[in-house]
């Protein structure tokens, strides 16, 4: 799926050159399931940035299934990022005026699909996580948990083959985590390919293999021998609140 060959990012803020990526080299397998780590100011940031399309390299090159990125201009990119890419982002990035099937029926709408085509794909990906029922609410009427759900929901509904999310986990308490966790793998099953930014190890534990980035530098890319099951977290964290109640 990605394809990442000595890949440099420099950013020139008019006094001084900011290297933000050095010279990565990475390569993401179609159907897998994985997190990136590091601390602030690591690289992590860029690197979705350049995954997602929204900025290039500035040396090297980034493959995204079978397609050379340094050969596409402007609107070829973005075509290619409406059609192959779908963002999670931390903060949801729901419009809070529209009900859920509005706010998930948006990629479609600035694609041009017909609005019986929009309403019937935002239903089937409001059913794919679980809030079928919840197609008329708005965000203020829905959880944390239920926000980020129907976020991914957006992002699934032009089937794009990669899925890219930005700390998605960043805003919820510990029950809602592991639920979206436990969607994400179930999403994994499915056959989609997913990428994650945390600062969690716990997070990161659950997917196949965790890339470390510092300063700029991939340091480490590790496979988890057993990835947490998001399910049983879900269920062992509910035992402990009914505990406490």
């Amino acid at each position: 799926m990605i394809v990442i060959k000595k890949a440099s990012k420099t950013y020139d803020t008019g006094t001084v050159q900011v290297q933000a990526l050095k010279t990565i080299d990475l390569v993401v397998e179609k159907g897998t399931f994985t997190a990136v780590m590091g601390p602030s100011g690591s690289g992590k940031s860029t690197l979705m940035n350049i995954l997602g399309l929204l900025d290039r390299p500035s040396e090297g090159k980034f493959i995204l299934d079978g397609v050379d990125t340094r050969e596409l201009g402007e609107n070829q990119l973005a075509n290619l990022r409406n059609h192959k890419i779908g963002f999670v982002f931390q903060n949801f990035n729901l419009l809070p005026r529209l009900n859920a099937l509005r706010n998930v029926e948006l990629p479609l709408l600035y694609a041009g699909e017909e609005a019986h085509e929009r309403r019937s794909r935002a239903r089937e990906a409001l059913a794919k996580v679980g809030l079928a029922s919840h197609a008329s609410h708005r965000p203020i009427e829905m959880s944390g948990g239920q926000k980020q759900r129907v976020a991914i929901a957006r992002a699934l509904v032009n089937n794009p083959g990669l899925l890219l999310a930005d700390e998605p986990t960043g805003n919820l308490d510990s029950g809602s985590g592991y639920e979206i966790m436990d969607l994400f793998q179930e999403l994994h099953k499915q056959g989609s390919t997913i990428i994650i930014v945390t600062h969690e190890p716990e997070i990161a534990r659950h997917t196949q293999r965790i890339v470390h980035f510092r300063d700029g530098r991939l340091v480490l890319s590790e496979t988890v021998p057993q990835p947490f099951k998001a399910k049983e977290r879900l269920q062992l964290w509910l035992g402990q609140e009914d505990g406490l109640a």
